[in-house]
This record gives C-alpha cells, structure tokens and sequence, in this order.
C-alpha cells in the first residue's frame, strides 16, 4: 500500500531528523557529526592513517565547518550558543590535529619503506576492489628484503657512529635513510607495529575465504610480517634504547612555544606558557610554605622534606592497600553529604569498585587512577625488586589515599563522570583536562578549606600532591618551550617535590612521550583554579549555594570552563568567541 505524499514525508522525517522537515538543533548536528565521525573510522578501521583516509577525514571535517556556518548564530538559545562555538573549536581542534598526524607520516616516511604497498592493499579492501592474488603476492614479495636492507644500513650506521671520528679513506655509501634519533626510532617502531596490524586484518579476511589466496600470498606475507616484527624490536631497543627496564631512556619532543600557544587557544585559556609557569611556581611557593606550617606541627620544624618522609611511612602491610581505598571512599561520600557540598544519587554512591595495578601498569601509573567504574590502586607486588616495593608503598602511603581518594572516586572523577553521562551526554566529545581533572583538583583544595585533613600527616600528604600539580605544569611547559630536559624534569620532582626516583621517572615517561597534548598535565592545576575562581565569583559573591553551585557545574558537562562560566553567568557569545576570562586575576 502507498503512502499518500504527506504522510509519507512525515514519515521520513522521523528517520531523518536532519531533513528539510525543520531545522537541527545543535544537540542533533553534533549528535550526526558524532555518528559520522564513528562510521567514517569504522568504515577505514583495516587501515592505519593512509593518505586516503586521512584526505576523507579532511572531507569531513570540512564539510562540516560549510554546514555550522550556514546556521543562524542569532537564533538560537544562549546554551545551543554554547554548543556552537563548542562544535566550532572542536573542528578547528581535529583540522590542527590532522595536520599534525600528516606532518608526522612525512616525518617518519623514510624510515617506513612499506608502508605505501601495505596502504594501497588495505584502500583496495576499503573500496571493495575485486582482489587478484597473484598481484598483492607481487605487491608484498619486495617488502620483507627491503626492510630487512634498510635495517642493515641503519645497523651499520649506528656501529659506524660508535666510531672515533675520522677521515674516511674513500666516501661511504649513502644510505636509504639517515640514522633516526631515538625518539624517532621509538616513534617508527610504533608505526611498524600499527602497520603490521593493517597488513594482519587485511589477510585474514581473504585468508581461507579467496581461492589460490594463501598459495600466493601466504609465503610473502609470513616473510613481511617477520621483517617488520625485527625491524620494530631493533628500532626499539637498538636505537631507541627502550627494553622494558627502568634504566630505559627517557624519550620525547619539544614542540616549541607557537604550538603550545595553539593549544591553549583551543582550551580557552587566555595566558602565554611562562604566565602560567609563573602562576605554577606562585601556587608551589604557597605549598612549600604550608608544608613548613604541618612540619611544625610534626614537631620537626621547617623541615617539611623531613615530615614528608615519616608521613610515607605511614603505609599499610600489604594486603590492605584495598579497604583502606574503600575506607577513604566511604569517609569522602559521607563528608561531602553531610555538609550539602554537592548532590551524590545513590546509584553513583554504590557503583564504583576497586582493582590492583600490576608491577608492568605501574612503570606508567605509578599511582592511584580512575577508570570509568574502578579506582585502580598502586601497590608493591611480589615481582617487584626489594627497593621498588618500598618506593610504591612510601609513595602511596595511607595518608596520601586520603587526599587521592576523593579525588578519583566522589566527589571527584566518579561522580563526574556519573553526571556526565546523564546530562548532555553528547558535550562528552568537547571533553578537556582543565575541566575534567581541573574539577578534582578542586575538590582537593575546597576540601583543604573545609578542613578534611584533620591530622598534620594527612595535610603533607594533601600538599604532596597539590605541589605535583605545579610541578607538572612548571617541567611539562619548560621541557616543550626547550627549558628542561628530561633528567632535569625528573631532578625536579625528587628534589623540589619529595618524589622517589621509581615514581618520578614513571610520571616524566608518560608527561614527554606524545601520546597527548602536555596540556593534560597543566589542566589538573589550571582548571582546578578555573573552577576555584568561579565559584568565588558565584558562591563568594552569593549568586548561588555551595550545593546549586556544584550541582549546576555538573550538569554542563566536560567542557571548557569559561564557557561553564558564560552558562552560569548567562554571558553573551559570539560565533568567533575566543579565550578572554583571565581567572588568575581573582586572586587565592
């Protein structure tokens, strides 16, 4: 039976909430740019930021920066406001990242010899091309003796480099590519990796599938995955460095100050990388002074180093370091209830769990994490060496748990990311670290204010952490503005933090590696600022209760804080608005 037209057209804009039925709303637009954005990396999944996927993704990002302008900025609501300059900055975010990964496969292409065969077969996949077996064994056949070659040759160069210098009595060969630097290396071994995974996926879906496949292919392809396996171990350990060991070399780039300016225009902040060192090193300057005033209390003077290394003794045997986490949980839950500091539902309040971090996951997380339901707990275990178990038990002694725990659990990460999911779920894509771990850094001040710590122990280990706060902002920005090398970021953490030397490696590896932008570790401190100015302003100035206040922060979602704060205050915005609050101003 046929629809009548008009029924049919009502119909189909049920399905279709984007058709010319009625105009999106901005929640729909970044709800179908999402769902694109999903597709389009399922769609090239078999493959590994090809040249042809990274050109579609630009497509995308494109066509969708043509389409937000063409929305009226005047007619919408103050919160779809928001959401546009939200959408906006996100896409100018993954145009500035996706420049990034094709500035890097032009980094890294010499050293890479395979990866324009093993691109081209996985694209054919994507497209559907029809496969013919003979040619992909032709297209893999060359791979394995290319790769191996250019190993020889960068094997060759770097015994050549252990050298004496010297006048050569004839000019050498050039090479297929110059000799990596280790982080390069590192970086290329990964790449290796990720392009062995392509070629793997890309396999075993015509492996017993296509006739005559696996007489062809079978033996050149077994050939390149080895090649490529050897090739990454020797990058890796030969060049690079990198073992497994904690005596491994620490390894990352200086990105310079233009690009760390770029990405704080991106997360709104309004300062240039030596302001917020300088505001870093004012809030360690008041730790240190704190840090003296508990040391007193601990009767050793202002030898607050001194009280630091009694307060890590306060560790638990080991088979406790777990209830005490749900110990410190259910204190933090009960403290921040009874005093109406923020709303906890009591399905957030009871589902969270607790899960022990390995000796291997500790060379990363040294210390307690949050992870979506779990508070992951750092420990000593038994295939650690003597000295390693007592630096992890000193450096997650029980008074630092009282400051961590609320942090990562309620009235922090937990119940963040509780609130989260259920309120403007779809601002979760906008997620930033000022916001995110900014909010549990503030937690941990306001609950300094509120006197959470009772004993001086509990104050060190509170003013421990809030000091690792500045110091990862002062190390991270001066390492990518060229200031401090690595030992240097690692010298600072034992010396001016009270660190040990297991941690403190650990937490550099992971701030210099590149896996994220470093503004990660500046937003603990920052955003916690952010959010510690703001409510002064609300709070403080008695626009709204400690509880309305939290509860309504919560409700926005991860987003930049400036624009939580234009949300509260009800600011006007501009479809171009830029990063104009200067929250430092507001003073402790």
């Amino acid at each position: 039976m046929m629809l009548p037209r008009i029924l049919f057209a009502a119909a189909l804009s049920i399905f279709l909430p984007w058709s010319s039925a009625r105009a999106e709303t901005m929640r729909e637009r970044i709800e179908h740019y999402q769902a694109d954005v999903e597709l389009l990396g399922r769609h090239w999944s078999i493959s590994g930021d090809s040249e042809a996927e990274l050109a579609r993704e630009r497509k995308l990002f494109n066509d969708w920066q043509a389409r937000l302008k063409e929305v009226d900025f005047d007619a919408l609501s103050a919160d779809q406001r928001i959401d546009y300059v939200l959408f906006r900055n996100e896409l100018e975010t993954s145009l500035a990242g996706l420049a990034k990964r094709e500035e890097e496969r032009r980094e890294l292409a010499a050293w890479l010899p395979a990866r324009h065969a093993i691109d081209a077969l996985a694209d054919a996949r994507v497209r559907g091309e029809p496969l013919v077996p003979e040619k992909a064994a032709e297209a893999l056949a060359p791979l394995a003796d290319t790769i191996t070659k250019l190993q020889e040759q960068l094997k060759a160069a770097k015994e050549a480099e252990k050298q004496p210098k010297k006048e050569p009595a004839e000019k050498p060969a050039p090479t297929a590519a110059p000799l990596p630097s280790p982080y390069d290396a590192l970086r290329v071994a990964e790449a290796t990796g990720e392009l062995s995974g392509s070629l793997k996926r890309w396999f075993e879906n015509y492996d017993g599938f296509t006739p005559e496949f696996d007489w062809w292919v079978r033996e050149p392809y077994d050939q390149t995955i080895k090649a490529m396996e050897d090739y990454a171990k020797f990058l890796r350990e030969e060049i690079a460095g990198v073992k497994g060991k904690e005596e491994d070399p620490l390894l990352g780039k200086v990105i310079g100050a233009e690009e760390l300016q770029r990405q704080l225009r991106f997360e709104f902040i309004p300062y240039t990388p030596a302001e917020l060192i300088a505001v870093a090193e004012r809030e360690f300057s008041w730790c240190e002074e704190q840090m003296k005033a508990a040391a007193r209390e601990m009767g050793v003077g202002d030898d607050w180093k001194k009280a630091l290394a009694r307060t890590k003794l306060h560790y638990v045997k080991p088979g406790e370091q777990e209830k005490v986490a749900r110990e410190e949980g259910r204190e933090a839950i009960d403290f921040v209830k009874s005093r109406q500091l923020v709303t906890v539902p009591p399905d957030c309040e009871e589902w969270w769990g607790t899960r022990m971090l390995s000796s291997g996951e500790q060379k990363h997380t040294p210390y307690a994490a949050y992870a979506g339901h779990d508070m992951l707990i750092a420990y000593a275990s038994d295939d650690m060496k003597h000295a390693d178990k007592l630096m992890t038990m000193r450096g997650n002694s029980r008074p630092f748990m009282h400051n961590v725990v609320p942090h990562e659990l309620i009235p922090g990460h937990h119940l963040q990311n509780f609130m989260a999911a259920r309120h403007r779920p779809y601002r979760r894509m906008f997620s930033t670290p000022f916001f995110v771990e900014g909010w549990a850094l503030y937690w941990e001040m306001r609950l300094w204010d509120l006197g959470y710590h009772d004993t001086p122990e509990e104050k060190i280990g509170a003013l421990f952490w809030r000091m690792h706060r500045c110091a990862r902002i002062i190390i991270t920005l001066k390492f990518h503005l060229g200031e401090m090398d690595p030992d240097a970021m690692v010298k600072f953490l034992t010396d001016r933090v009270g660190h040990e030397t297991f941690g403190a490696k650990s937490e550099v590896r992971r701030y210099i590696k590149g896996d994220y932008s470093p503004l990660y570790q500046a937003g603990y401190m920052l955003g916690g600022l952010q959010i510690l100015a703001l409510h002064k302003e609300l709070v403080g100035g008695g626009k709204r209760s400690e509880k309305e206040f939290h509860d309504a922060v919560l409700t926005l979602g991860p987003i930049p804080v400036e624009l939580v704060r234009a949300s509260l205050l009800g600011e006007p915005l501009k479809p171009d608005h830029a990063a104009r609050w200067k929250f430092d101003s507001q003073g402790r």
